[in-house]
């Protein structure tokens, strides 16, 4: 990132929130590439003079190819209460997605147990009680359509794996540009996929706050839906 600063949409002593890019990583990987975190512990050592190691809690994650409103916390104290926070079901997330083809009902839940294999980083769709499966639980609803795309309304209620990829393309609509879930039916782009909404309780003070980002409005598939207008109906 040329210039976190521009992303930054809140900041105080005990947590950071920003906007992340999309392709860039969530925290450090194998890939030794640039990453999320540690740009904020630049930015956060640079603009406050702090010698030594910064502190900055990973709270959540987003895939590398997912952007959208990401929290860091400042505090270790931050970071134990935002955790709880997803843990209980009080952290909530909302993404927007294009979605190939409109499921049908128009809005559900989608139930599933997903497992991860760790060699090629994939996660499938699997039999309750399978080994090592972990419980997913989303709901969509269809804000707007455009030809044979949908932009899809998600909320999480778990926070597995790829989760949105995987359940959307196990009921036969992947979202648009994920070819590695969706195969070619899932059309070659960049992954529509966006974390726009981000609403969590303050760790320290008790404020309840929510943070909007919509996706790149400019770039397609995005372009083919007015954003504005289901940003104001979420």
């Amino acid at each position: 990132m040329n210039d976190i600063e521009e992303n930054i949409l809140f900041e105080d002593n005990h947590i950071i929130v920003v906007l992340k890019e999309q392709n860039l990583a969530s925290c450090p990987d194998d890939s030794k590439d640039e990453n999320l975190l540690d740009c904020v512990k630049a930015y956060v050592k640079q603009k406050y003079n702090k010698p030594g190691n910064v502190y900055i809690g990973l709270v959540h994650r987003l895939d590398r190819p997912t952007g959208g409103v990401m929290v860091f916390a400042r505090t270790s104290k931050a970071a134990g209460r935002l955790s709880e926070q997803m843990r209980t079901g009080d952290f909530e997330k909302k993404y927007f997605a294009v979605l190939n083809g409109a499921p049908n009902p128009p809005s559900g839940r989608l139930e599933h147990w997903l497992k991860k294999n760790a060699v090629n980083n994939m996660v499938y769709l699997c039999p309750q009680g399978t080994e090592g499966a972990k419980y997913a639980s989303l709901e969509y609803r269809v804000a707007q359509t455009a030809g044979a795309l949908a932009l899809a309304d998600i909320k999480l209620h778990t926070g597995r794996s790829h989760q949105i990829r995987v359940q959307m393309a196990g009921v036969a609509h992947p979202v648009f540009g994920d070819m590695r879930y969706g195969g070619e039916r899932a059309q070659k782009g960049k992954l529509a996929l966006w974390a726009y909404s981000l609403a969590f309780t303050h760790p320290v003070t008790g404020e309840r706050m929510r943070f909007l980002a919509p996706p790149p409005a400019e770039e397609a598939p995005w372009s083919l839906f007015d954003l504005s207008a289901a940003m104001k109906i979420v």
